[in-house]
């Protein structure tokens, strides 16, 4: 007679006949589970590239986002220039911008 296990047990059932028998003889009971493992564990190895390849993209993020922050800064700091002119301190004058006639 073949007995298929429901889900959520352990062990596969004991017929009650069976088990006092055993008990009663000594002889042992031996459970026979036919359960291969896969192949390979991809779970294993996919987490740690999942999470190697947030951070890299993250990583480019920052990157992309200071090199733009660089940008505004530079050109913010080209139109304060060429608006204020020459700039004197201590009787050293600097022209920070050429003009536009230059």
């Amino acid at each position: 007679m073949r007995q298929h296990t429901p889900p959520g047990q352990i062990a596969p059932h004991i017929p009650a006949d069976v088990f006092q028998r055993a008990q009663a003889t000594g002889q042992p009971v031996i459970f026979v589970v036919n359960d291969t493992p896969p192949a390979f564990p991809w779970q294993r190895l996919l987490v740690p590239f999942a999470i190697a390849g947030a951070a890299a993209l993250g990583t480019w993020g920052v990157v992309a986002a200071l090199c733009w922050l660089m940008d505004v800064a530079a050109h913010t700091a080209t139109v304060i220039a060429g608006a204020a002119g020459p700039v004197g301190v201590g009787g050293v004058t600097l022209k920070l911008a050429r003009g536009k006639g230059a």
